[in-house]
């Protein structure tokens, strides 16, 4: 693959993602390699790198001879990811804590987090701040973990970014929290504020997933015109 192929095949893989997390296009909406080329304007062959991309980091889904789509995470999904979530994020920002560092990085995107206006997209922020926190500590196989979940756990992020469960300066003062708890270079204290950053994020995503599947659960829902 040539430098600019490879550069182009990234840049339209996270236009792509950027898309995905502002739910512009639907889950469980198939996203084939002309569709791709159509709508960024690039070879067939780029297009299948960057959905082969996202399909590898778990933001796309495919089966066998089948047309990559944007996952559909049932409530069960969600609550297995934010689980696996918190126990990887947890340890990570204990250990992070203990050598008291807190990444640039991670500092550069909760700013950018906070000046934002409620009707910005700023779920890469969001992403941004938590990949360089968990980045940042001494725990490779910690990273690798984390690097398997955030695929999946970046939907569910895009999700409270583009419903507005949370506005982004609650979830940058939230992260205000868990970095003081790393400057003061207490690991229990910054585990436990971590966890509570996501706890607040996954009940947001849940009640919001009952509300809107709440109607699709009754009885006569496929059935407006049943009798009482």
């Amino acid at each position: 693959m040539t430098g600019l192929r490879a550069v182009l095949q990234s840049a339209i893989a996270d236009a792509l993602r950027d898309e995905v997390l502002a739910l512009a296009l639907a889950p469980g909406e198939s996203v084939t390699e002309a569709s791709v080329a159509l709508r960024y304007g690039c070879s067939r062959p780029t297009a299948r790198g960057a959905i082969d991309r996202l399909v590898a980091e778990g933001v796309l889904r495919r089966e066998a001879h089948r047309a990559a789509r944007i996952p559909v995470l049932e409530r069960a999904d969600i609550v297995e990811l934010y689980d696996a979530r918190a126990v990887v994020e947890t340890a990570a920002l204990a250990a992070l804590a203990r050598i008291g560092a807190v990444p640039p990085a991670a500092v550069a995107a909760n700013r950018a987090l906070a000046t934002a206006g409620r009707d910005a997209g700023f779920a890469r922020e969001d992403i941004a701040f938590h990949r360089s926190l968990i980045g940042g500590q001494p725990n490779r196989r910690l990273v690798r973990m984390h690097d398997g979940l955030m695929g999946e756990i970046e939907l569910c992020i895009g999700q409270v970014h583009a419903h507005r469960l949370l506005s982004p300066s609650e979830i940058a003062a939230e992260h205000r929290r868990v970095l003081d708890a790393v400057v003061a270079a207490d690991p229990e204290l910054a585990a436990a504020r971590v966890g509570e950053h996501i706890r607040h994020s996954r009940d947001r995503i849940l009640a919001h997933y009952d509300l809107t599947h709440t109607d699709a659960a009754r009885p006569d829902a496929a059935h407006p015109d049943a009798t009482p």
